[in-house]
Order: C-alpha cells, then structure tokens, then sequence
C-alpha cells in the first residue's frame, strides 16, 4: 500500500491542528514506531503508508478531543488523504471514541502501541538516562503494573492491542521497546532537543 500523502502535507496537517508539543512529539513517536513495524513485519514497501498513519493518528485531538476520530475525516481530506489511511486512522480509537475496527495488520499495532509509546514515553522521563536505550522489559513491566504510573495511557487497551495481534503482552511491550529505541534520536532531533 502507498500513500499520497507526502511527509511534508502530513506534517503541515498536523502543525495546522496541533500546537502543543507533547502532541507533536507523540505523533513524531508513533510515526517512527509505525515505520519500524512495517519493515519487521515483512511490509517494507508500505512503510511510508505505516509512517504517516503514525504521524496522522491524533491529527484531530488536541482541538476537537470530544469528536476524535469522528473529525479525522474531514481535517484529512485536506491533504487528500486515501480511505485506507482514514479508516486507519479512526480504528485506532475503536471501542474508545470510534466504531471504525483495525482490520489490517498495520491497524492492528497502531491501536496496540498508541497507548504504550505513551507508557513507555513515561518511564523513560523517569529514567537516570531519559532515554528508552537502556530500558529493560522488567522495569517497564513494573510501570505497567502500577495503575498509578501514567494513569492515563489505558492498560486494558494495551493489553486488547496485543491479543488482537496474537502477542502475548511481554512481546508487545519488548518490541515496542525496541521501536521506540529505532526512533528516539530522530524524533529529538525533530522536536529541537
């Protein structure tokens, strides 16, 4: 699958909407997350498809947080976004906000680490390094089992997300770990960091 969308159209889209920058930097996350999947799970030529889902996912949130996924459809007929990537980016919030269910593989991760990039995002500010370099799965399991820590990222959509891709949720949050190490660097430089 690819996309029409340009990276620039999409990052455009995204400021237009978007000013706060933890949102952006979510965005930045799970595009470089989504890219990373593409080319582990053997769709590589789709990669730049995955991103840009990643990039767009929240493109509605930060102004319209009571109709999110509801209003992704029309702010992505902007950039003339195709159906597939706006049914992509409104089952990331099935169950939640959306009736649109991830069907696709690809919908599938993107609902299953929208909420952990969050978690681990979390923990790694929590970190001596600041960084999820050096984050081990066991201590990301210690934060996800402190329903205090980071309370807003959900874990039962975590732990949904890693049935509805037949993960068991160790593997989820060790090849999440892994994605987010890939992106790190590059999503720092982009947020000026």
């Amino acid at each position: 699958m690819q996309t029409s969308v340009s990276r620039q159209q999409a990052l455009a889209l995204l400021h237009k909407y978007n000013a706060e920058p933890f949102h952006i930097q979510h965005a930045l996350t799970v595009e470089g997350v989504m890219d990373y999947f593409a080319r582990e799970l053997g769709y590589g030529d789709s990669a730049d498809f995955w991103s840009r889902c990643g990039l767009l996912h929240d493109v509605d949130f930060e102004k319209y947080p009571e109709e999110h996924c509801k209003k992704a459809p029309e702010l992505l007929a902007e950039v003339n976004a195709e159906p597939e990537l706006v049914h992509a980016v409104c089952s990331h919030g099935y169950g939640l906000c959306s009736d649109v269910k991830p069907e696709h593989e690809m919908e599938k991760v993107m609902f299953a680490v929208d909420e952990l990039t969050g978690l681990i995002w979390a923990a790694a500010k929590m970190r001596p390094s600041h960084s999820v370099q050096d984050m081990e799965l066991s201590s990301l399991k210690k934060k996800f089992k402190d329903k205090k820590f980071a309370a807003g990222c959900s874990r039962d959509v975590i732990r949904q997300g890693a049935e509805n891709l037949g993960w068991t949720l160790d593997e989820t949050l060790e090849r999440t770990i892994l994605a987010m190490r890939s992106c790190e660097e590059k999503v720092a430089k982009e947020m000026g960091e």
